[in-house]
């Protein structure tokens, strides 16, 4: 009987232990079984499996097709597709989430209502429950997004705890400028993320939460050491901000700025959306009427090519502080990306 992992049709070399043709994956009835034999053989000696890459670089696709040939379960490392209701600003693509016919299972996303002020020690919480339960089904979960505050804080196991409003804090900081804010937040020596801080409001909630940390004795509670192959989706400048202007005129066209519409509508406040940053802020302030259809555009495409931009830095400095990506060229066939991710696992 010939041998080989059959991948999309071609056959994988150098493989730890080859499975035979009977049980490649687009031959098996029994997928679970498969992918048992796949979890066995290659996932042994790891915990997690991370996707991460910026804005428009086809992680979630990529790590929903990798779950679909593992047998395993996506969980979000989002910041904002843990809102129910905000789908088309937030980028969802749960079709992505069906492959081949076959419903791949998530979690983290659609956990919180839109207004909600969600935050990072509430992501670690959630992220272990849903860790937790998937390792429980004898599977090894594959993380993937973009939030790097998300994605360090469970990868690097930070000990955080709630932070409390400080309202003198505050109204220190009220009137202070958006680049004054930033300027404040960057005199802590921080484990949090800026990418996402584009509002004065988010930028006074991470000060806050900072000078919180600086005063208070993080306890002692333990986050579980993962150990993560990490995979990084590489995509090249010119080709990353094509896509960025393509998917924001799709969305448009799908009925973006109707979605926010329904947001308003349903009671959500306009600043509460446009602390979300992003597609919900420039939206917001055009169906409020303080842009132009023409200005909230031209707006918003050039930060979300900033944002996709300080997603890289923020990769980039998770390098430095000791995390190995493995990039893999976003412009490679999907096969082709899963038969590398396979031989990182055998390595």
């Amino acid at each position: 009987m010939a041998t080989g992992f059959h991948i999309g049709g071609s056959k994988s070399s150098g493989m730890v232990e080859m499975l035979d043709d009977e049980d490649s994956i687009y031959e098996t009835r029994n997928y679970k079984d498969l992918a048992d034999k796949i979890i066995s053989k290659y996932m042994y000696k790891y915990d997690l499996i991370t996707i991460l890459g910026p804005t428009a670089s086809g992680k979630t696709a990529f790590a929903t097709s990798l779950a679909a040939q593992l047998g395993s379960e996506i969980i979000s490392a989002d910041s904002r597709q843990l809102y129910r209701g905000m789908d088309l600003g937030t980028g969802k693509d749960l079709s992505d989430y069906i492959v081949d016919g076959r419903q791949i299972p998530y979690h983290l996303i659609d956990i919180v209502d839109a207004g909600y002020k969600y935050n990072v020690f509430e992501y670690q919480q959630d992220f272990l429950k849903a860790y937790q339960a998937i390792k429980a089904k004898g599977i090894t979960p594959i993380l993937c997004g973009g939030t790097g505050m998300y994605l360090e804080s469970v990868l690097k196991g930070y000990k955080l705890l709630p932070v409390p409003e400080n309202k003198t804090l505050r109204e220190d900081l009220a009137g202070k400028s958006l680049e004054e804010l930033t300027a404040i937040l960057q005199t802590y020596k921080t484990l949090h993320n800026t990418t996402d801080v584009d509002t004065a409001k988010r930028a006074i909630r991470a000060i806050e939460i900072e000078e919180y940390y600086k005063h208070t004795p993080v306890d002692e509670r333990a986050f579980p050491q993962l150990n993560s192959l990490i995979i990084g989706i590489d995509i090249d400048r010119e080709l990353r901000r094509k896509k960025i202007t393509q998917r924001l005129k799709q969305r448009l066209d799908e009925g973006m700025i109707d979605e926010v519409r329904t947001l308003l509508a349903q009671g959500i406040a306009p600043d509460d959306l446009i602390y979300y940053g992003l597609e919900y802020k420039y939206l917001t302030l055009h169906v409020t009427g303080e842009l132009t259809f023409q200005e909230m555009f031209s707006q918003l495409e050039i930060a979300i090519h900033q944002f996709a931009k300080r997603q890289m830095t923020w990769f980039r400095g998770m390098e430095r502080r000791g995390f190995n990506i493995h990039w893999l060229d976003a412009t490679l066939p999907t096969e082709e990306k899963i038969e590398k991710v396979l031989n990182l696992l055998e390595e």
